[in-house]
């Protein structure tokens, strides 16, 4: 083992940075590297040019185009090193250009072991231009990690930086998707919207981000003023790009909350279509629950779910005794969530306890839900999670049910808990 270690070391030192017995010149951007065929073989791209009838392959200089500009001097060195060696230690800040180079080397080893470094790495401020890079370069598993890592973190990893470089398209996929992590409501979800089309459409602002939200309420109510209030701003000639976006938002979950309401009116970013129609969805939906004797789903619809389901989410920050409710008209059916004893319980509350809103008589009633939990690392990365996926849940008055039981020995804090929520059957939708 000694032996073999000191020949590799050998081997790199005598032959690729000194380029003794070199039979191949390489000169790419302005730089020269005396090489050797049987090394460079290794890669895909000078395989093929040496083989065959290409010009190249009788060829002792041969200068190098380099057609994207990810690639740079640093990035062709190590790419070519690891020809001479059997580990090459990837810096995470110049994994992109040294994916960029390994793609066009056709170096298969390499572009693995850049996809592994860029999975270990993700953090708020590599997460987008991984997302980007792997989308370029065809790395599906890095990609399908950053969505996972931006699914889990938008709602707690805000920041300046990333609001900025999140495109609308990656955008429009973490808002409607039924596995973003809200933080606490819908509402928060709009408002993390306003904020990040604030940075999309003034991106030279530069502040903390505790400033955000008063600065792009201003900018907003200054587009307001020149509008007259005849059109909302998502209908202007600036806010048209983002309506695929705002799309998504499950606005019933919004407008059943007074204060929110008032918010989203007072904005004015949505057309006014969107949320008239929303309202009367939802007066149908109440009078249905009130009247029709709907007693909620009674079996899993999971595109009902995926795409209509109540998102909803609480951070515990340490272990201890916690009991809330996630505020807004559910349907007749307010629900206690309690965290204790390491057990999560829902409870219908109905006769014993006073509570805002109208409280549904009827002796049974059926919510499906969803229950993930989840705790990260101060970059984001998850530790460990658990879910009960979709189940439908049926409750008496005032009865409560044991939902989810953890194991002490795989939750940290803090922790994270998100719920899916269907109040209504699908067949009893107002827009069915």
């Amino acid at each position: 083992r000694k032996k073999l270690k000191s020949t590799s070391k050998y081997i790199y030192q005598t032959l690729f940075l000194n380029g003794e017995n070199s039979d191949i010149k390489i000169c790419a951007l302005g730089e020269e590297w005396n090489l050797h065929k049987i090394y460079l073989c290794q890669s895909g791209y000078f395989s093929s040019m040496f083989s065959g009838s290409w010009k190249e392959s009788s060829m002792n200089v041969i200068e190098l185009e380099i057609p994207d500009q990810n690639i740079d001097v640093e990035a062709l060195q190590v790419a070519f090193g690891s020809l001479y060696r059997d580990d090459v230690l990837i810096n995470p800040s110049r994994v992109v250009a040294l994916l960029a180079a390994a793609c066009m080397l056709q170096l298969d080893g390499l572009i693995q072991q850049c996809g592994e470094t860029m999975k270990e790495t993700i953090t708020a401020q590599t997460v987008c231009g991984y997302y980007n890079s792997a989308g370029t370069y065809g790395l599906d598993s890095v990609k399908k990690k950053c969505l996972e890592w931006l699914l889990n973190n938008l709602m707690t990893h805000q920041s300046v930086g990333l609001f900025k470089e999140l495109s609308i398209n990656l955008m429009k996929q973490l808002i409607s998707s039924s596995n973003l992590f809200v933080l606490q409501v819908e509402m928060d979800v709009y408002t993390a919207l306003k904020k990040w089309m604030f940075l999309q459409l003034v991106p030279s602002w530069n502040g903390s981000f505790k400033q955000v939200l008063t600065e792009a309420d201003a900018w907003f109510a200054e587009r307001r003023r020149e509008f007259g209030g005849e059109v909302a701003f998502l209908e202007s000639a600036q806010g048209s790009a983002f309506l695929p976006v705002f799309a998504h938002l499950r606005l019933q979950y919004i407008i059943s909350d007074l204060a929110s309401a008032r918010i989203v009116e007072r904005d004015a970013l949505l057309p006014s279509e969107w949320l008239s129609s929303v309202y009367k969805q939802q007066w149908f939906a109440m009078l249905r629950a009130e009247q029709d004797n709907d007693i909620g789903p009674q079996e899993i619809n999971k595109e009902e779910l995926e795409g209509n389901s109540m998102r909803c989410g609480r951070k515990l920050a340490k272990d201890g005794d916690y009991c809330w409710r996630w505020t807004g008209f559910n349907f007749g059916l307010d629900l206690l969530v309690t965290y204790t004893n390491r057990y999560i319980i829902f409870k219908r509350n109905t006769l014993n306890q006073p509570c805002s809103g109208s409280v549904s008589l009827q002796p049974r009633r059926s919510i499906a839900f969803r229950l993930r939990l989840a705790s990260f690392d101060c970059s984001g990365k998850m530790i460990c999670s658990r879910t009960t996926g979709y189940q439908i849940l049926t409750l008496e008055k005032d009865q409560e049910q044991i939902v989810m039981n953890l194991d002490s020995r795989l939750l940290t804090f803090p922790l994270y808990i998100c719920c899916n929520f269907l109040y209504t059957s699908p067949e009893k939708r107002a827009d069915s």
